[in-house]
């Protein structure tokens, strides 16, 4: 199988931006998110997160590009003393260790069919330590937005996915490439003037490995401070029914290293944010 170069993925999220602008009235808007939480004394690390997400829409369709990540570091103090128990020097050993790395890109566009619309996108994830390495999808399919208004939004859709995938420890019995099913279903609900809840869910079904299922939830609350800025509060749940493979050090009774083994990754990865969202 030929190898996919990310520059095809590149062309992929441009390609709409002109069937966009053919759309006199289409007008842009970008929402930017930070969040960053660090703790220090005896134990330190520090998070970072960053989305930001340009959407464009008209009276024909939206198109939208993302991208962001999440990186997460901790450092490690080794104390020691050195001498007598009555004259003494303390040594101190710091090592930084990455705990958490998962960064991502994805486009749609969505053209309205009288009360339906066709869409169709593609997206790149990188999770190392859920044993993704890279993961290259595309997209395409109908739906259907069931409610649609200023105090709410229900909407659902169906599409065929094909899927590139590179994992940090290969499997040999597992294809790179695989088609698939996807459903999303959106929503957003207005709790008050100034706050929203908006959550969506993705399933996607592997359908050359059935027992491959995986599911992207996430569900955020926004509260408006002032014009173009909002506080937000958003939690993220990766589900894998079949996750790749991870390398574990493979140690004798007396924890004498022996090389190492593969094991499944765990199933469940969670990510809870605390975001400032620019909204220009």
């Amino acid at each position: 199988m030929p190898r996919f170069h990310p520059l095809s993925f590149c062309f992929l999220f441009v390609i709409g931006l002109p069937a966009a602008a053919q759309d006199a009235a289409f007008s842009w808007d970008n929402a930017t998110e930070f969040s960053y939480v660090a703790t220090a004394g005896n134990a330190s690390s520090n998070t970072l997160g960053l989305k930001s997400t340009l959407t464009g829409s008209g009276s024909g369709g939206t198109f939208k590009l993302e991208v962001g990540g999440i990186r997460a570091s901790s450092n490690f103090t080794t104390r020691s003393a050195v001498g007598t128990s009555d004259d003494f020097v303390i040594n101190e050993e710091t090592r930084t260790e990455q705990s958490a790395a998962n960064y991502f890109a994805r486009s749609r566009y969505d053209r309205t069919l009288g009360a339906t619309f066709a869409f169709g996108g593609g997206g790149w994830e990188r999770n190392t330590f859920s044993g993704v390495n890279h993961r290259f999808s595309f997209v395409a399919g109908m739906g259907k937005a069931w409610v649609e208004g200023d105090t709410g939004l229900f909407k659902t859709d169906l599409g065929v996915t094909y899927t590139i995938q590179r994992d940090v420890e290969p499997d040999p019995t597992r294809s790179d490439g695989f088609a698939g099913l996807r459903a999303t279903i959106e929503g957003s609900r207005a709790l008050a003037s100034t706050t929203n809840l908006v959550t969506t869910l993705v399933l996607d079904e592997n359908l050359n490995n059935t027992a491959n299922f995986r599911l992207d939830w996430i569900v955020s609350i926004a509260v408006v401070l002032t014009e173009g800025l909002a506080f937000k509060t958003s939690y993220q749940m990766l589900f894998n029914n079949d996750p790749p493979l991870a390398a574990v050090p493979l140690l004798d009774v007396n924890d004498v290293p022996m090389g190492q083994v593969l094991v499944p990754s765990q199933k469940v990865d969670s990510f809870l944010m605390l975001s400032l969202v620019i909204q220009l």
